[in-house]
């Protein structure tokens, strides 16, 4: 019988300890999933968005060349999917193959074979033949983009850190102490005898010490989880970020058709005056590139993704986040303040007081590991390291890491070694970057990094084809357009502190 009452107690005490963290996973994981269908379906509509308006505005001429705008896509949203790529070189590249296309039909009249075209690639960054666009899209996107992807991501880490702590196996101690609280009644003959709340505290603070310890390092990650939070409703508005990625490319068209004369000029005299053209479809060609692009109103752009919108979203979690710090070390009292669990403060002469029916005399030891030498139920070995606690203590850690990265614009599996000469990554003013907030008085990058020698490639992809999932290096193409060559940053670091603890 004592042996069943054993197993019966740790089956409880398992049981109870889920439960009262299920509102933290329920909540996570149904959020993740909300979020990341949000973010996956606003891509969507802004891809499904930029096809009608280019089909509408540039027939024939898009349908030729519409992969170049799927790949964009394409590699968007496997960065949202979590894939290790820089968008700054994504839309590097893009800005590159779109200048390649343009180029032949701007200038009918002559040949651009792959060598000169990798020459005009050369001196994209000289040539700005999109003017101020690409900086503000990419300013723009990654901001917007990589904040998204650190806050799903994080909410997925909060998730899986929940699920494992609170399936932490119960000592010896614990469940030896555990089955006095809720067994022992049963052995005096007074099965409905509730421990006495003081006595069910003591007990469960000792059995859940370890996971005790990760609260001052979950109060920080949800911290940063609303900081994100917070810049995804504001300066970071994915919602407008997907919004205008047509509207921004649209923009860069039009001004190269503008000053195509001038950009036309500056390429040959950099690259030389390629060879003339056979005089065939000339004429057909140059009236397709005088066709305007146009942006539709704001009544007529999708304003809701996944059935709901930004707003709102992230309000809800707001409030929940807020409801979740000091979960950790605020469980003992939740689970004993359940009617089921202990009696009520006020019966303190009618429970169980490990003895017998009575008052619980012993003091309540106070929160936290250090706390429990001084318990009187659970024995706790303060000196003896968990490592499973440490993993998720790391976890948490990475996390938040992660999100004050994006907070501050930054995406830490890359760092932008020239972002305004200074090696920070910390980016411009984010005041320049937004339709609302914006002039274009931001200053240009170029001449921010030293000019591209390197000869040209000779693995030239083919159409439709991409070669940016380097990690370390950048190609031509990308270096003219504000991608930079991106070094990861070793985010392991962060495991030093925990191995002196």
């Amino acid at each position: 019988m004592e042996e069943q009452l054993s197993l019966q107690s740790d089956r409880d005490f398992r049981a109870l300890v889920e439960d009262g963290a299920s509102f933290l996973s329920s909540t996570l994981a149904s959020r993740h999933r909300r979020f990341e269908e949000f973010f996956r379906e606003l891509l969507a509509a802004a891809e499904r968005g930029l096809q009608a308006m280019f089909t509408q505005t540039y027939g024939r001429l898009y349908a030729q060349n519409a992969r170049l705008f799927q790949g964009l896509f394409a590699e968007l949203r496997r960065h949202q999917q979590g894939a290790r790529l820089s968008l700054d070189e994504a839309l590097g590249e893009f800005w590159g193959r779109l200048l390649e296309r343009m180029l032949p039909l701007l200038n009918p009249q002559y040949q651009f074979p792959p060598e000169y075209l990798e020459c005009v690639a050369r001196q994209g960054e000289a040539l700005r033949p999109f003017g101020d666009v690409p900086r503000k899209l990419r300013l723009q996107v990654t901001r917007a983009l990589v904040a998204a992807r650190a806050f799903v991501q994080g909410l997925a880490t909060g998730r899986d850190v929940v699920a494992k702590a609170s399936k932490l196996p119960p000592s010896g101690e614990c469940l030896r102490a555990a089955m006095r609280m809720s067994s022992c009644p049963l052995c005096r003959g007074t099965p409905a005898l509730k421990p006495c709340n003081a006595f069910c505290l003591n007990v469960m603070k000792g059995c859940l010490a370890r996971p005790a310890e990760l609260d001052p390092e979950w109060n920080r990650f949800l911290d940063a989880l609303i900081q994100v939070a917070e810049r995804l409703e504001g300066p970071f508005n994915v919602e407008l970020a997907a919004d205008s990625i047509g509207v921004k490319i649209s923009e860069g068209i039009m001004y190269l058709q503008e000053n195509g004369v001038q950009t036309s000029a500056k390429v040959f005299q950099g690259c030389g005056t390629p060879r003339p053209a056979p005089a065939r479809s000339r004429r057909a060609a140059r009236d397709e590139t005088k066709r305007r692009f146009r942006t539709y109103p704001p009544e007529e752009k999708p304003t809701t993704a996944a059935g709901t919108n930004l707003d709102r979203l992230v309000t809800d979690m707001k409030e929940k986040l807020r409801l979740m710090r000091g979960f950790w070390v605020t469980l003992p009292h939740t689970l004993c303040s359940d009617g089921k669990v202990a009696a009520d403060v006020t019966d303190e002469d009618k429970c169980w007081n490990g003895q017998a029916r009575g008052r619980y005399l012993p003091d309540v030891t106070g929160d936290g590991l250090v706390n429990q030498i001084n318990n009187p139920e659970v024995e706790v070995d303060i000196g003896r390291p968990d490592l499973l606690t440490r993993q998720h203590v790391l976890q948490l850690r990475v996390a938040a890491s992660r999100l004050q990265g994006a907070y501050g614009g930054r995406d830490l599996d890359f760092q932008d070694t020239y972002e305004d000469g200074s090696g920070s990554g910390g980016g411009e003013r984010y005041s320049e970057d937004w339709p609302a907030g914006g002039g274009g008085g931001g200053s240009s990058h170029a001449g921010s990094r030293p000019p591209d020698s390197r000869s040209p490639r000779k693995d030239r992809p083919g159409k439709g084809s991409r070669q940016n999932h380097r990690v370390g290096g950048s190609s031509s193409r990308a270096a003219s357009w504000g991608g930079p060559a991106l070094p990861l940053l070793l985010l392991p670091a962060l495991a030093l502190p925990l191995l002196g603890r």
